[in-house]
């Protein structure tokens, strides 16, 4: 797929959307988002996170983090991570997201996943984003080319989910 990385799909106008920072008064909202079926069968989350689990990775981030969330109205219906990494990797960061499973389809992983970008470009300096997909996660797969991402690699058994092993792809974007 070829994408022109100079100009990147623009952030869907949706009324009522808003992305920002992760504020430690969002855990339970959450820890609500990443027990939700369908969010937690894109990740390495076990089911039934507690929300101490939750405050304590939220008290801890990665040095450089960038941490958001996405509000509909006032409800938190996504949230992304991208950590930098240090030493002769600066360039790069990876990069993790998820939508709530009753607002999957409405725009809102392309709005994220546009801020989360224009911050590694004109804030960040960061030249490479990392990501890893499971290879059955078609609709975040087809989000992640839009951006300009391209499978680097099959990672085989990569995790186990629902009782068995699953493989996924490392993606990656540069940029230009």
């Amino acid at each position: 797929m070829s994408v022109n990385q100079d100009t990147p799909p623009e952030k869907p106008s949706l009324e009522g959307l808003n992305v920002r920072a992760l504020r430690m008064s969002d855990a339970e909202a959450v820890t609500e988002l990443i027990n939700l079926p369908g969010y937690r069968a894109g990740t390495l989350r076990p089911p039934f996170q507690g929300i101490d689990a939750v405050r304590k990775r939220m008290e801890n981030p990665s040095p450089g983090a960038l941490n958001l969330v996405v509000e509909l109205d006032g409800k938190l219906v996504a949230n992304g991570g991208m950590n930098r990494f240090e030493g002769r990797r600066q360039h790069a960061a990876s990069l993790g997201m998820g939508v709530h499973d009753d607002f999957t389809g409405r725009g809102i992983g392309t709005f994220l996943m546009a801020a989360m970008l224009d911050a590694a470009d004109n804030w960040h300096d960061i030249k490479r984003v990392e990501l890893t997909v499971y290879t059955d996660n078609e609709t975040a797969i087809r989000l992640y080319e839009k951006f300009g991402f391209e499978k680097e690699g099959l990672l085989r058994s990569f995790g186990y989910r629902d009782g068995q092993y699953v493989d996924a792809y490392t993606m990656a974007r540069l940029r230009a």
